[in-house]
């Protein structure tokens, strides 16, 4: 076994104790990129765990096309968004990508990760990697003949990963998929920006992906934490999220107050978004692109002003009015930043309160939302879908500038989620029974 292979494996799996990785851990990751028979373009999970790669590549083509497809378009819009994350994953664009694939022809056990090139196909059905996946292949003879196969080019890329739909498809396609983003991406720069290496990028306990993993299939970058920009906490940087996400994210845990999600993420540059709950990931997506319209500058003070409050109090210190005064490129000579100091604060107690800086600044800035639009939710687990069918659920969202009780809907997981981006949402499912987040 190659290096390469053993770092790989080590990064994904960490080191377990006591004989390495539960058999049945390994088979709920062993499955394809497969479209549900009901939804053409709904992307079926078989069991828990790999819903970390499943839902960011399902959000990622969102972006492209939406409901249904033709077989030809689920193979367009799979491979098109596979390279699309590979891409986002290159650190530039002169830079090689790396895609993980099984060897066509019979190998030894003592096949390594190493750069190929397409073998010819063998006569033998045994020979072909299905065949391997489906008869062969346990955790360690699987990473044993794992092949690197090297392009040079966006171009070459996309044709390649066009080639391997079959491969995609069938059993391994997630982690051979997986694989590659980390080989184009680089082990050392994937540690670099990992906060605590020695945590893998699947539980090996209970298989979920890490907030690390999400982060690198959702903005290319494998920071373990979802605020907007660098944190400084005893000394040590905490890396978060530096530029817009193309998709966004959206979690259950900031609702209990466990963390904060930036506007990076929050408001991607469409309108969809994963969201996470303990122990799963779906998707929420909507046709509504107003709700991805550029920040207003009531939306970019807000965001400046809580880089400044990072434990989300909803005050600043007096002292750092007139950071956040610069930032914004607000007047901000001294004397003019005390006489805001005294308006703002007028019993001295020595903070500035988030609500009475927007309103001194940015007042009567109305909202761009529309007031209800179409929703969409996607749970790639058959077990969480009505009669056992992945489909997505329709339904309407109502955005109250306050809560009003003559139109408040049942308090659901998905609706708490989603209550962290727009506080007075309502949602009206077409369905009987609500969307699981699980």
């Amino acid at each position: 076994m190659s290096d390469t292979n053993k770092e790989v494996m080590d990064l994904v799996w960490g080191r377990p104790s006591g004989g390495g990785v539960p058999v049945s851990l390994f088979r709920r990751w062993s499955q394809g990129f497969v479209f549900s028979e009901a939804e053409r373009s709904a992307l079926e999970q078989f069991e828990g765990g790999p819903c970390a790669v499943i839902a960011p590549v399902q959000m990622h083509g969102l972006t492209c096309v939406l409901f249904i497809l033709t077989e030809e378009e689920q193979r367009t819009v799979l491979c098109s968004t596979l390279s699309e994350i590979l891409e986002s994953a290159c650190l530039n664009k002169t830079q090689a990508f790396h895609l993980a694939t099984l060897p066509r022809a019979k190998t030894t056990d003592s096949s390594d990760i190493t750069d190929s090139h397409p073998e010819p196909e063998s006569s033998q059905p045994t020979d072909t990697p299905t065949a391997l996946a489906a008869e062969e292949l346990g955790f360690e003879r699987f990473h044993s003949v794992i092949q690197k196969r090297t392009l040079r080019t966006v171009g070459e890329l996309r044709e390649a990963v066009l080639s391997l739909y079959d491969t995609w498809k069938n059993k391994f396609g997630v982690l051979l998929f997986l694989y590659s983003v980390i080989l184009t991406k680089g082990i050392e720069n994937i540690k670099n920006e990992i906060e605590d290496t020695s945590e893998p990028l699947i539980d090996p306990v209970y298989g979920h992906g890490s907030q690390s993993l999400i982060n690198l299939l959702v903005t290319g970058h494998a920071v373990s934490n979802v605020w907007d920009g660098d944190r400084e906490c005893s000394g040590m940087k905490l890396r978060g999220i530096h530029q817009q996400a193309s998709v966004g994210f959206l979690t259950l845990m900031e609702s209990l107050r466990y963390c904060k999600v930036g506007a990076f993420l929050k408001s991607p540059k469409f309108p969809i978004w994963i969201l996470g709950s303990e122990t799963h990931l779906s998707v929420f997506f909507t046709k509504e692109m107003a709700l991805v319209a550029p920040e207003s500058p009531s939306e970019q003070a807000r965001r400046v002003f809580q880089t400044f409050d990072p434990e989300d109090n909803g005050f600043i210190p007096d002292t750092l009015l007139e950071d956040v005064m610069k930032a914004l490129d607000l007047v901000s000579e001294p004397d003019y930043v005390n006489l805001m100091k005294s308006k703002l604060d007028p019993e001295g107690l020595g903070i500035i309160l988030l609500g009475q800086f927007l309103q001194e600044f940015f007042p009567n800035q109305d909202s761009v939302i529309p007031d209800s639009f179409p929703v969409y939710h996607y749970n790639g687990l058959k077990q969480s879908n009505h009669n056992e069918k992945v489909s997505y659920v329709e339904g309407t969202a109502l955005i109250m500038g306050f809560e009003d009780p003559m139109v408040r809907t049942d308090d659901t997981p998905v609706k708490r989620c989603l209550q962290t981006k727009w506080l007075y949402i309502e949602l009206l499912w077409t369905t009987e029974r609500s969307p699981s987040l699980n």
